[in-house]
């Protein structure tokens, strides 16, 4: 499998799962996402602008190709109400060849 075409995972965190449910279902519909995955209910403790802060947030897992994470990140960014939002890309280093196949046949080939 080319480079470009081997699955990642972007990880996401989002203020609540409406938030984070449109914006994956946009990934998804545009062919950026084979699947996102919400997890509701996480605590996000964190420093922002001097300041240690607290907030309730949930992560979404964007199951996408190497070649579209850029785009991906774009996309959902785009609607993103955070001004400075997580997104960070993991590399997929082995799984279900099945399901790999499924990420790269479920996600837009240009």
């Amino acid at each position: 499998m080319d480079a470009h075409d081997k699955p990642v995972l972007v990880y996401a965190t989002y203020p609540d799962a409406e938030t984070a449910e449109a914006g994956g279902r946009a990934l998804v519909a545009e062919g950026l996402a084979a699947c996102v995955n919400i997890l509701p209910g996480m605590v996000s403790i964190y420093r922002w602008e001097g300041q240690i802060e607290r907030g309730q947030e949930c992560v979404m897992i964007i199951k996408t190709r190497a070649a579209l994470a850029e785009r991906a990140i774009a996309a959902a960014r785009a609607r993103h109400p955070y001004t400075t939002p997580a997104f960070v890309v993991l590399p997929v280093e082995g799984g279900l060849a099945p399901y790999l196949d499924w990420i790269v046949a479920s996600t837009c080939q240009d």
